[in-house]
């Protein structure tokens, strides 16, 4: 790659992540934002229903063991679509900020709960956004 093009191309992706930043940092610390952290799990076929319910049940745990966390729920797939691509639990979780978001990612109880179910997930989809309570 000449360096023009390595300039050019280092300059656009400077431009995408000053640009994709001030929306979060906008949305921080505006009274009723609040983030939302969401969780959705495809597990592995060979799972038991009881391997599958003590994840529910250990991440359904944490908000009364992480501080940090202002509104938590979780459900099951229901939809007739057929577009969940084999995701079947969904966890969403909610922080005031971004700093509680980073307690709560380093949390011994998130940690713990990690451990739980690493080797019980095919595929994990995390996704974060700012929104009024």
């Amino acid at each position: 790659m000449s360096r023009f093009a390595l300039v050019v191309v280092s300059a656009f992706v400077c431009c995408l992540v000053i640009a994709a930043r001030p929306h979060s940092a906008a949305a921080e610390g505006k009274p009723g934002m609040v983030l939302r952290h969401i969780v959705m799990y495809k597990f592995k076929d060979d799972l038991k229903p009881e391997q599958v319910q003590e994840v529910v049940d250990t991440f359904a745990a944490l908000p009364s063991k992480i501080d940090v966390i202002v509104g938590f729920e979780h459900g099951t797939n229901v939809s007739q679509e057929g577009k969940s691509e084999g995701f079947t639990h969904v966890f969403t979780v909610t922080f005031r900020d971004q700093a509680g978001l980073e307690k709560y990612l380093v949390h011994p109880a998130h940690l713990d709960y990690v451990k739980v179910v690493r080797d019980r997930r095919e595929k994990v989809v995390v996704f974060d956004y700012w929104t009024k309570e």
